[in-house]
Formats: structure tokens, sequence, C-alpha cells
């Protein structure tokens, strides 16, 4: 904004023409305001600040990562310490971690093992993350989710 300009209260034909005057757009900034706040100024410049603010507030926001974990009703003791292992390396990493156990064919007869395999999975992974959501049975699958514990 050019020094000649003060700061204040305009006419919307004063803005206007001191807008032309000056060789720079009016931007309307707040229009609900009362009365609306209004600036003279470049308006691509303005366009690209407002992308740019944009922009960094996009890339703070976190992102949350969520990793899987699939397990057989019938999993045995190597196969279930082996994906124990790497469910608390995605948790120590600060992954949600998403463990679930697939029922194929008549093997949903199991339901009860599946059950105690996410809560012993979720019982050894107690330092390292809070469950989320308890196993809960949906389809052929039963899931459980377990988040980070903050460091």
């Amino acid at each position: 904004m050019g020094d000649n300009v003060e700061v204040g209260v305009y006419s919307l034909n004063k803005a206007l023409r001191l807008a032309q005057e000056l060789e720079l757009d009016l931007v309307e900034i707040s229009p609900n305001a009362s009365p609306p706040v209004c600036k003279i100024l470049e308006y691509k410049k303005f366009l690209y600040e407002q992308k740019k603010r944009e922009k960094t507030l996009k890339s703070k926001a976190t992102k949350v990562i969520i990793k899987e974990i699939r397990f057989g009703p019938n999993t045995d003791e190597h196969d279930y310490e082996f994906k124990k292992k790497h469910a608390e390396k995605f948790l120590k990493e600060g992954a949600k971690l998403k463990a679930f156990v697939f029922f194929k064919g008549r093997s949903i007869v199991f339901k009860e093992q599946g059950q105690i395999l996410l809560l012993r999975l979720a019982q050894d992974l107690e330092e390292f993350g809070k469950v989320e959501q308890l196993p809960k049975l949906e389809g052929k699958r039963m899931t459980m989710f377990i988040n980070p514990k903050k460091k």
C-alpha cells in the first residue's frame, strides 16, 4: 500500500477511486464484518500469499498413519511373536495399529480364539499403546484398533 494513503474508513466510491489512482485492486478481506473490511493491494499477490498460508497450515497438520496386522484364528506362537514385534515397531513410530483376525471359510466357529488372540495382543502391547476399540466382529473380520502412547 502506498505511503500517501491513510488507513481509515472510506466510502466505497472513495476507496475504489484510491485503488484506481494507485493502479491496484480493492480486495474485500472480511465481508461479514460491519462495515466490510477491504484493502487496496495487488490481487494476484494477495491470492499467492493466501495459498502460501494455507499450504503452511496444511503441512503442520498431523497425518494419521494406520498400519495393519492380520492374524488367522489359529495363528501359532512363532507367527504371533513375529507379528507382535512388528506391531511394537509401528506403535513406537507413532502409527495407529489395526489388528484383525480374518476368518476363512468355516473358521468362523473359532470366534472366541480370535478374540482371545486380539486381547492377548492388546495386553502384550499395553506399554506401547492404548486400545481405542476392543475386538469387534464385522462379517468375516474381527478388528481392534490401538493408538500409540504419547512420548
